[in-house]
């Protein structure tokens, strides 16, 4: 009895001791921790937070009800080249920059164009340029080719938006300059801002430019854009300062993409040629 107790007592200690072993090394060939070297909120995917009312960029399918456009098939390219699955959670623009600093996302692309006061807080791979333009009925009846015309009139823009900004500042020098300001209709899906030109509400909508030739396209005779594109910028890709091994990942993975020109066949395919953006200029941005 007692030589069997030894005996069971060294199998079961060597049995515990290769337990012990396999659970130390099975992590390593599962890739969780290779997945947390980024470090993701979830491992092995990368949370991705987008504006999804923002067509060609981003925008829900509605046969599928699932994110779709340029920024979307970019960003799951990017995550299949790191060896993730890509999650996109809609946001609100007015949102976007705060959820992202409270981590409730890993990165953002939303067409979100980089300027100084967004660099103060967030870093940025740049991936496309755009300009803003205005859309207005076909005919353009009121002759509109810059938002300095609009000074009185009923316009919309998304919240949060580059253009919402510029449109406030063009309606302050209307006061300065003894005319009435410009009554901006501001709302959070983009879709509903051109629904409003659409119903006649508004006499202009103000947006990306890429995003005015996207209406154009779906609605043929319908629209036009008022005056020539203009205050053309470049659009990044959103980090939290200090994320930098996530943001080195990326950033090879996207270079990865326009040496081997998969870049150039989603720029192709979304017909956005004109904001491509070139290896030269992203350095200099950078």
């Amino acid at each position: 009895m007692l030589r069997s107790g030894i005996l069971l007592g060294i199998v079961l200690i060597f049995a515990l001791a290769l337990a012990a072993c396999g659970g130390s090394s099975a992590p390593a060939s599962g890739g969780g921790n290779a997945s947390n070297k980024y470090g993701l909120i979830t491992p092995g995917v990368l949370t991705v937070g987008s504006d999804t009312t923002y067509p060609p960029q981003e925008f829900i399918d509605p046969a599928t009800n699932q994110p779709k456009g340029f920024d979307i098939d970019l960003i799951t390219e990017i995550a299949k080249r790191l060896g993730l699955q890509v999650r996109v959670v809609t946001d609100g623009f007015d949102t976007i920059f705060d959820d992202l600093s409270a981590r409730r996302f890993d990165l953002v692309i939303s067409a979100v164009t980089i300027n100084p006061d967004r660099q103060k807080k967030f870093d940025f791979i740049p991936y496309f340029n755009a300009g803003e333009s205005l859309l207005v009925e076909q005919g353009n009846p009121l002759h509109i080719t810059s938002v300095d015309q609009l000074c009185g009139q009923n316009v919309g823009v998304q919240t949060g938006t580059v253009e919402q900004t510029d449109l406030q500042t063009a309606s302050e020098n209307c006061t300065k300059a003894g005319k009435p300001p410009i009554h901006l209709t501001v709302l959070k899906d983009q879709t509903e801002v051109v629904q409003l030109l659409a119903n006649h509400r508004v006499v202009a909508t103000y947006q990306d430019s890429p995003v005015t030739d996207y209406y154009l396209k779906q609605n043929p005779g319908k629209f036009e854009v008022g005056g020539s594109v203009v205050n053309a910028a470049p659009e990044g890709i959103m980090f939290r300062k200090g994320d930098t091994a996530l943001y080195n990942a990326v950033k090879s993975a996207f270079d990865a993409m326009r040496s081997d020109g998969t870049y150039k066949q989603l720029i192709d395919k979304w017909g956005l040629i004109s904001g491509a953006i070139a290896l030269r200029e992203q350095r200099i941005l950078l």
